[in-house]
């Protein structure tokens, strides 16, 4: 594994009392290349010391254990909680107050596997967006293949919707972002990028003019050959990002 893809992995760490369910949550999370599994603890003590020396993004977590519980664990921990705390117990009793402890999710044993990937991909969602917002100048992160990307915004040409989600253009490639556009509008440098209508956003050194289409409305051509609707409430705004005189 280079050193790139080893950074950009989520590291995580499991704690449980029984063997038998470290055991089952490591197998299901080793089926997902992009994990890490850095400690297996069976206490809440051991927990505790793990999480403060690994630091990782994602901890599965017990509630009860010998020593302390994970509830205790959370408490200890104070504000420097990891991204992502999903809980694992065979108590339902205690789900409100593990989301009032600030965990992402409740897995309630036994769980299915799609029970299990519903929450794995929550807690994926929640770390590369909280990675992406401290790369926002320069990376977008996807998942794509099952990895994490980090893609650097110079290589996008344009975004558009996609239902829930964003589409972006690279290149012959294209890479799904569970994020709408409005937020990558405010998201992302305005000096490098432009909104062209409510469902397309440019990089603006992608630009190679606009053109008249036969309803009389102008496109955005692209240097790789798209051709993109411009729409008449962000044409001003593309105009004076690219420095051109006004159209009528």
């Amino acid at each position: 594994m280079c050193a790139e893809e080893h950074k950009n992995n989520i590291r995580s760490v499991i704690v449980d009392d029984e063997p038998l369910a470290r055991s089952n949550l490591t197998v299901l999370l080793r089926l997902h290349p992009e994990i890490e599994i850095v400690s297996e603890c069976g206490s809440g003590m051991e927990a505790l010391l793990a999480i403060r020396n690994l630091m990782p993004d994602l901890v599965f977590l017990d509630v009860e254990m010998p020593e302390c519980d994970g509830f205790d664990v959370l408490e200890m921990l104070g504000g420097d909680l990891p991204p992502a705390v999903v809980f694992v117990t065979a108590y339902d009793k205690y789900a409100l107050r593990a989301f009032e402890a600030g965990a992402l999710d409740y897995l309630l044993k036994p769980f299915d596997n799609a029970r299990f990937e519903l929450a794995l991909d929550r807690a994926m969602e929640r770390i590369v967006q909280g990675r992406s917002s401290t790369r926002t100048r320069e990376h977008l992160a996807v998942k794509s293949a099952g990895q994490l990307m980090f893609l650097k915004l110079s290589e996008i040409d344009w975004i558009e919707a996609a239902d829930y989600y964003s589409c972006l253009h690279v290149g012959a490639k294209s890479h799904l972002l569970r994020r709408s556009m409005a937020e990558l509008d405010e998201e992302l440098d305005q000096s490098a990028f432009c909104r062209i209508h409510r469902s397309t956003i440019v990089r603006l050194d992608r630009v190679r003019g606009l053109k008249l289409n036969e309803n009389g409305e102008y496109d955005v051509l692209l240097h790789n050959g798209a051709r993109l609707r411009l729409s008449r409430r962000y044409r001003k705004q593309l105009q004076s990002r690219l420095n051109l005189p006004g159209t009528s």
